[in-house]
């Protein structure tokens, strides 16, 4: 399986993950606030102060991104590029956003696809300083309760990221069993969730939110991306045992370096982890 070295030691648990109760809601998102105020406004409408979003269809207007680029240094297995800030009004096709805490204020960390006002097709990672909601929208969320992401420093690849954590419960409307997630480095996407579900006697999990990078991509289809460095979303997701054992069916929509875009099903055992990979599972 491919493979690209980090800077700093790995740890020995190649999953990180909390369980917690959650629940899922319409979050509604106000036109004119900042990106970041107006996710952190709805998540704590709804009682909560972590948790995953699909931003699909979201109209944004200023927006600043940047995408997966090579690192200049051995600092960095990879970096980011120079920020984008295209003119007019970008649409959201497909996303995913983590919503957390990061030196202890609200923080997000979101990757997509969309289409500038020039009609050009780009995608990367969202600056959450410099994003504005430019149209009011209702997006698909899924609030945490008793965990949530909080952004640290990571030895391994030197990069300060999203990681679950146990938090005290909050008394807000819980439902269900969920946890939250994070995949190192170097490890099958679909393999890392197919091996946690079956430790735990999970027969059926939906994924909501997902939001990390790849060593390139390879889809079921065939189609390859050799472009090592990638930002991905998870489009939608789910592992389930259907007869056949446990087996992980992950869509996504990523951007590589080049700034080319795909879309589709990963390949099962051949998409290892590039920096991190963030989610939530969803049981039953």
């Amino acid at each position: 399986m491919r493979r690209i070295e980090q800077p700093g030691p790995g740890a020995p648990e190649r999953i990180v993950f909390a369980e917690s109760h959650g629940l899922r809601f319409q979050m509604t998102l106000q036109a004119g606030l900042p990106l970041l105020e107006a996710i952190r406004r709805s998540f704590a409408a709804a009682g909560f102060t972590s948790g995953v979003v699909r931003i699909d269809g979201l109209a944004l207007g200023p927006l600043a991104y940047v995408m997966p680029a090579l690192s200049k240094t051995p600092e960095h297995a990879a970096f980011y590029s120079e920020t984008f800030r295209p003119p007019g009004i970008t649409r959201v096709e497909a996303g995913a956003l983590t919503f957390g805490l990061r030196d202890d204020l609200p923080f997000f960390h979101c990757h997509g696809l969309w289409c500038e006002a020039s009609g050009k097709r780009s995608g990367g990672h969202i600056l959450p300083e410099e994003a504005m909601a430019a149209e009011d929208i209702t997006l698909e969320a899924v609030g945490l309760d008793g965990a949530g992401f909080v952004g640290e420093p990571d030895p391994e690849t030197h990069f300060k990221l999203f990681g679950p954590v146990q938090a005290p419960l909050l008394g807000a409307t819980r439902e269900g069993r969920f946890f939250a997630l994070r995949v190192r480095p170097n490890v099958d996407l679909a393999t890392a969730l197919e091996q946690f579900c079956g430790e735990r006697g999970i027969h059926r999990a939906t994924i909501r939110g997902g939001v990390g990078s790849t060593i390139g991509a390879r889809f079921e289809d065939g189609r390859v991306v050799e472009n090592f460095a990638t930002e991905v979303a998870i489009t939608s997701g789910r592992v389930a045992d259907d007869g056949q054992g446990l087996q992980a069916e992950i869509d996504v929509a990523l951007v590589d370096f080049t700034g080319a875009t795909a879309s589709g099903r990963l390949s099962r055992g051949d998409n290892p982890v590039l920096m991190t990979f963030e989610l939530v599972l969803e049981v039953g």
